[in-house]
């Protein structure tokens, strides 16, 4: 049994979120939101909103009897839409911005005894 939690086009660079979703992949979820909780970085209530979400998926869509037995089973960010701007430069010349976005997908599972 899992459940999925998805949020897309989160207006953050992949790259900034890929340590913090490392940090919960394959902990218990109690644990991983105590992780979250505590971590130092400021993008960290983007996948914490996320995985409070799978949890609620979790507790509502499925016959879960404790929803605090479950594990994050995969966690991971994809790459969005990139919004390209563009910026002007010295000498009639132009510089381009690339604004890129993220999905943040988190799958619980039931933990294996």
């Amino acid at each position: 049994m899992e459940v999925r939690a998805v949020a897309k086009h989160i207006r953050i660079s992949p790259h900034k979120l890929r340590p913090i979703v490392s940090l919960i992949r394959n902990k218990r979820v109690d644990e991983a939101v105590n992780l979250l909780r505590v971590c130092p970085k400021a993008n960290k209530a983007f996948v914490l909103t996320v995985l409070n979400s799978a949890i609620a998926n979790a507790k509502e869509n499925s016959d879960v009897a404790d929803p605090d037995e479950l594990v994050v089973s995969q966690a991971f960010v994809d790459e969005g839409r990139t919004l390209k701007r563009f910026i002007p430069r010295a000498r009639g010349r132009a510089t381009s911005i690339r604004k890129r976005s993220a999905h943040i997908t988190i799958i619980l599972s039931e933990q294996e005894k």
